[in-house]
């Protein structure tokens, strides 16, 4: 098999058809011509994922898909970068963010979220039906929220989200956006050791060298608005799409459901021989996930394709991964979305799609699915 497989038109929601039913371990040829695995299962993810005897290190894998990253898979990642680190050396970065992002911090946040998402749904009104949602609300939100925890100025919002969606979107000048983000943050980190405030930023200038804290404050910003961003507003359109009403539950079926991360990430190297679930996978094969089939999977979700919003077992999903390298800002992105649908639906409870569903944008080259506009529409008396 060979990835892309795309997405059948009509099917916004739903896994292609050729990658249900495969084997929990399927053969996968990789963009460099690398053969490697596919893990299209929830226990074989987890084997996988969970398992010290596979590595993150992207100078070990290959891409399943076009690398977006510039310089290619080939080359060890920057200090700092810890996404792409095994233990010891991410267990120091984990350690060290992990104090970041306490319980305590992201509650702190909450009514900060709430006040942005009542700000924005405000100019929404004011602007009055038809709106992008993804323009007025659904970028804004997460944008902010990053921007003040890491301490950079909302003014340069724009900047962000631009550059930010490029590096994930084949195709796009990512080097250049990297470039422009790199050395931004270089900047910004000085100004806060020289001058700290109450910012993650500051809270790690005493533990991370400048290299080291650009890349973290990289890899944050970037995985902490495109990926919410985009579940945000694909998953108000799954919601508007199924005549659904929004509870405070669905957001983990939504998680579940939608699966934005897509087909061959995250994926990991095998560092020696490891037999997962009756294959055996050789030392420096690569093994990808498809999270969209994996979220799918009929030995662990009853009905997978139904969107219920009640599922008990929906926090059964992968969609923040597994393993010491599970999404650190997962509980932060729980309660953006939380509250991001909640205040969306009640302050327009009419609310409905300005466009037939087939028109909808969606983002079918990017590694982070979802739509690149959703026009909205409701009732104005």
């Amino acid at each position: 098999m060979r990835l892309p497989i795309e997405r059948p038109p009509g099917c916004p929601f739903d896994p292609p058809a050729e990658l249900r039913g495969l084997p929990p371990m399927s053969r996968l040829e990789f963009a460099d011509g690398h053969l490697g695995w596919l893990a299209t299962t929830s226990a074989a993810a987890r084997a996988v994922l969970g398992d010290p005897r596979f590595s993150a290190r992207q100078e070990l894998k290959h891409a399943a898909l076009r690398s977006v990253r510039p310089g290619g898979p080939a080359s060890p990642a920057p200090p700092g970068f810890f996404a792409a680190t095994d233990p010891p050396e991410h267990t120091r970065y984990r350690r060290l963010l992990t104090g970041q992002f306490t319980v305590r911090r992201m509650r702190v946040l909450e009514p900060r979220i709430e006040r942005i998402a009542a700000e924005h749904l405000d100019a929404m009104a004011k602007a009055g039906p038809p709106v992008d949602l993804v323009r007025a609300y659904a970028l804004p939100i997460p944008s902010l929220v990053i921007c003040e925890l890491l301490g950079v100025p909302y003014d340069d919002h724009d900047f962000f989200q631009e550059r930010s969606a490029r590096i994930v979107t084949p195709g796009a000048d990512s080097a250049g956006a990297l470039a422009d983000l790199t050395t931004y943050l270089g900047a910004l980190v000085r100004r806060k050791r020289a001058t700290p405030d109450d910012d993650l930023i500051s809270g790690l200038t005493g533990d991370l060298t400048d290299e080291e804290l650009t890349n973290v404050a990289l890899i944050l910003l970037v995985a902490g608005h495109e990926t919410t961003a985009n579940m945000l507003a694909l998953g108000v359109f799954a919601l508007l799409e199924h005549g659904q009403p929004y509870e405070d539950a669905a957001v983990e079926e939504l998680l579940r459901w939608l699966s934005i991360l897509h087909l061959g990430a995250p994926s990991r190297a095998a560092l020696e021989d490891v037999e997962v679930e009756g294959e055996l996978v050789r030392q420096g094969e690569t093994v990808a996930l498809s999270l969209p089939v994996i979220n799918r999977d009929r030995a662990v979700f009853e009905e997978p394709d139904a969107l219920r919003l009640d599922r008990a077992e929906a926090r059964r999903h992968l969609a923040f991964g597994y393993g010491v390298h599970q999404c650190l800002g997962q509980q932060l992105a729980r309660i953006e979305l939380r509250i991001g649908y909640r205040a969306l639906f009640e302050r327009f409870p009419g609310l409905r799609l300005a466009v037939p569903a087939t028109e909808v944008p969606l983002k079918t080259d990017a590694s982070v699915y979802g739509v690149s506009a959703l026009p909205v529409t409701w009732p104005v008396s």
